[in-house]
């Protein structure tokens, strides 16, 4: 039992603290949940005094958390008021917080250690490293209160959260009211903070609000699926973290969740299908392939202007005296069906003409473009264009020629392929 409540507990923790991250993420305010956690230590320390003086019990969670979030929700309008009054930046304002809170917080969690009464006091300092294993059915039942909460308030709100978190300018032309829908949401990401605090701690609570955040943006470009995929990755690293640092004693429940989150974050960045270091690298591969046979094909093109012979075998060593293309690229062309190779001869299908038709069009619309419309001297215009014509679509280049009144010629007088040539 001891072991799902934690499980439950950190699970809770990371959905709640992934989930609200993303804004933070989204407005390049990650280190905004640091300076939170930090902030919220006296805020604990002040409620157990708190709680001792009127005879409540100094332990209770729901006591504690209250004085953590009120120290949090402190720090968060002050960030917002250094901010707005003063030339000083956010980064600027959000370690003026941290440091000043956290220094207020460890001056008096040492004088709660040394001058309260008992040894009620016992514990306090989880809220500084995290204790998951500490947590209580009660904690979690708070936990999952608060949490339920706040994503309550987000799925309310999502809509006006989502266009002051990209565009506020945007957000105030429609009648939104920015500053307290900010001043709301930097509440919202301060209670995630206070409800995961007991499990990971001030030092480390930062990490389970941007990590999650962060390799879910990866993976999506819809804030709504990145809010969903951001919990799903946080309350699995909570729970892959308790249940890990179960299976030994003396491992910290709290360090152990932010490696699995680090973990599925590294597996973001390698693996996310349009973000990820693995596919970006066979993208780059595909398009150097592509680039290499494309100007396989314009070279072939070219020495058919030459002579007047676009179909039929052409000896491979005629390359050579264009770009020198390597026997490999004939060879990839061949795969790719648009030519034909025969001992030390190649030529372009019927599909390898067309395509050879449409890059050499590509390159001189555009060279046409470039002189015409801005101005480049001829002499500039080759290099530009060998670039521009493998990534240009055929819709855009359809504009550009319909915008140029359909040119017969590049500025070099050459002519520009309106198709294939007949056989």
């Amino acid at each position: 039992m001891t072991l799902l409540t934690v499980l439950l507990g950190c699970a809770t923790v990371g959905a709640v603290a992934g989930s609200l991250g993303c804004f933070a993420v989204l407005r390049r305010q990650s280190l905004l949940g640091d300076a939170l956690a930090h902030a919220a230590l006296p805020g604990v320390c002040l409620a157990f005094l708190a709680g001792a003086a009127l005879g409540l019990d100094p332990r209770g969670p729901l006591l504690l958390l209250s004085g953590a979030l009120l120290t949090a929700w402190l720090g968060t309008l002050l960030v917002i008021a250094i901010t707005a009054t003063t030339r000083l930046k956010q980064d600027a304002a959000i370690g003026i917080v941290l440091s000043v809170f956290f220094g207020t917080g460890i001056v008096l969690l040492t004088y709660v250690q040394k001058h309260a009464a008992d040894a009620r006091q016992a514990g306090l300092d989880r809220f500084l490293f995290g204790q998951a294993a500490s947590l209580l059915a009660r904690d979690v039942w708070t936990m999952a209160a608060l949490g339920g909460a706040v994503l309550l308030t987000v799925t309310l709100l999502f809509r006006p959260f989502q266009i002051v978190a990209f565009d506020g300018e945007h957000a105030a032309s429609l009648g939104y009211p920015v500053r307290a829908i900010e001043v709301l949401l930097v509440s919202l990401i301060a209670l995630a903070v206070v409800v995961g605090l007991q499990a990971v701690g001030v030092v480390l609570m930062a990490a389970l609000v941007v990590t999650p955040a962060a390799a879910a943006r990866q993976w999506t470009d819809r804030l709504g699926r990145m809010v969903l995929l951001a919990g799903g990755i946080g309350g699995a690293a909570g729970a892959m973290g308790a249940w890990a640092s179960s299976l030994r004693s003396h491992l910290p429940t709290g360090p152990i969740i932010v490696l699995f989150a680090t973990g599925l974050l590294g597996v973001s960045l390698l693996l996310a299908p349009r973000r990820g270091i693995v596919w970006g690298a066979v993208r780059r591969a595909r398009n150097r392939r592509r680039v290499r046979v494309e100007n396989l094909l314009k070279d072939l093109w070219r020495l058919g202007e030459q002579d007047g012979r676009f179909a039929g075998p052409r000896a491979i060593s005629d390359l050579l005296a264009v770009r020198g293309a390597p026997r490999s690229v004939v060879e990839e062309a061949r795969t790719d069906g648009y030519a034909a190779v025969a001992g030390a001869a190649v030529e372009l299908t019927p599909t390898g003409l067309d395509r050879a038709s449409r890059i050499v069009r590509n390159h001189r619309i555009w060279e046409l473009y470039l002189s015409r419309r801005l101005e480049i001297a001829d002499d500039h215009l080759h290099r530009d264009a060998e670039e521009m014509e493998h990534a240009l679509e055929d819709d855009v280049i359809e504009q550009i020629d319909r915008a140029l009144g359909r040119p017969a010629k590049d500025p070099h007088g050459r002519p520009i392929p309106r198709g294939a040539p007949a056989a």
